[in-house]
């Protein structure tokens, strides 16, 4: 029972998630993937998750260079 379980959260793990569509709903959509416009095929990623990802990366990188400042 502990492996199934274990399976099941690691199969959940992949399934991807719509950022948009999910928004405001009770119930998470699953990503269309190549069937949505916001979907990066060569890099087999959504846009807005990148997008979202990249701002982060460049939150933290001023928020490490105002550190070293100090």
């Amino acid at each position: 029972m502990i492996k199934e379980n274990k399976q099941m959260a690691s199969e959940e793990k992949t399934i991807p998630l719509c950022p948009l569509m999910s928004v405001g709903s009770q119930v998470e959509i699953v990503c269309m993937q190549e069937n949505c416009a916001w979907y990066l095929k060569n890099y087999k990623i959504c846009s807005v998750y990148m997008m979202a990802h990249n701002s982060m990366l460049d939150v933290q990188a001023k928020q490490r260079a105002a550190k070293q400042a100090q």
